[in-house]
This record gives C-alpha cells, sequence and structure tokens, in this order.
C-alpha cells in the first residue's frame, strides 16, 4: 500500500478451505484497518462437503448460485467471529450487488435473536455491520430492481459501480446501469465518486 500505491487487497474466498474468521487471520484485518483499505472477498466454489448440496444439479453450481451462497456465508462468518467488533474502521467488499446479503437484512436480525440465545454475542445487529462495515459493487449483470435494492438496503454512497468481464459483456452491463432509475446525483456517487471516496482514488 505504502510502497506501490496499492488502494486494498482482494482474497479469493477461503484458503485450504480455513476462512477470514478464523483469529490466526485477523492480522489482515487489523492491518487493513490501520491502512485505511479495504478487503475485497472475491467469490469461490464451495467447499468439497458443501459441494454435495449440488450433487445432481450442476447447473446451481458457479455464477448461478453457489458462488454467492459461499462468499455471502463467508462473509456473515467474518461477522459473527466478531471481526468488526475488534476492528470497527475494517471494510470488507462484496461483489454481485452483495451476495443476496442486503435482502436478507430483516430475516438476519430476526434469526440472530434466536439462534445466538446461547451463543456469541455481537455488539450489534448483523444488519447494522452489513450496512456499516460492508460496501457491494454492482458486477455482474443485475436487473435495475436488484441493483435499486441494494441502493435501498446499503445507502447510495456504500454501492460502487463495476463490471465482471470476460463473464458479462461490458456494455451489457453499461446498459443494465444506465436503464436503472435514478437521480443524477445517485448515479454519479456509484459511477465514480464513491469509488473515489473508498479506495483513496485521485478526484476526477
Amino acid at each position: 500500500m505504502k510502497e506501490l500505491g496499492f488502494k486494498g487487497a482482494m482474497i479469493q474466498g477461503s484458503t485450504g478451505w480455513e476462512y477470514l474468521d478464523e483469529s490466526k487471520y485477523w492480522v489482515i484485518w487489523e492491518r487493513a484497518e490501520a491502512l485505511d483499505v479495504p478487503i475485497y472477498l472475491h467469490v469461490q466454489e464451495p467447499s468439497f462437503d458443501t459441494a454435495k448440496l449440488y450433487q445432481g444439479h450442476p447447473e446451481l453450481t458457479g455464477a448461478t448460485w453457489a458462488w454467492g451462497v459461499e462468499t455471502g456465508t463467508h462473509a456473515l462468518r467474518i461477522i459473527n467471529a466478531g471481526v468488526f467488533d475488534a476492528f470497527p474502521k475494517a471494510t470488507l467488499i462484496l461483489g454481485h450487488l452483495g451476495e443476496s446479503l442486503p435482502y436478507l437484512l430483516g430475516r438476519l436480525d430476526e434469526g440472530y435473536i434466536i439462534a445466538a440465545k446461547s451463543g456469541r454475542k455481537l455488539q450489534k445487529r448483523l444488519s447494522e455491520y452489513i450496512r456499516g462495515n460492508i460496501l457491494v459493487t454492482t458486477s455482474g449483470l443485475y436487473r435495475p430492481e436488484a441493483l435499486l435494492c441494494a441502493i435501498a438496503a446499503m445507502g447510495e454512497d456504500r454501492v460502487l459501480y463495476s463490471m465482471d468481464y470476460p463473464f458479462v459483456h461490458p456494455q451489457a452491463s453499461i446498459d443494465c446501469f444506465e436503464n436503472t432509475p435514478m437521480s443524477d446525483e445517485v448515479r454519479e456517487k456509484i459511477a465514480r465518486l464513491n469509488a473515489e471516496k473508498w479506495l483513496g482514488l485521485p478526484r476526477t
């Protein structure tokens, strides 16, 4: 970050099926917070054990469903381990409009109250960590209503425009973004201003 001017780090899911909530990896979060840079958690195929869920249904693997479920679950592990209680200024970036998490805020809060009665207690609700420590990108091809939901759930300052080339043609991503109704102010934030803010990019 200091010598080469990097703006953060991207981690490709788990490593040997070890996840970033494990205490031995907390040094990554400590350094990210100290450097004021985000960690981008990229999608990954599920573990061999989890992959049994998709046996006989290869159409549900990869980008269709499995990648998002694996990455969203990884993000929830990080939250529930208390990473953001320990490092409240740390920032996690999730692609694909947040791997479904922005659309489940109420369910996550309700479920946590029931499931965590005898377990770990967090300082805040799950939705507060998602809205306060996570940024989402538009990577991929999403219908306008999905992008509008992400903006409403996360706030216009926590959504960043991105593409998913070569999986999605750049023009298709642009058309989807431009066809989503929003004010010019919000569109400019998502298109460039939010990235300039969160990634410390030069102002254009």
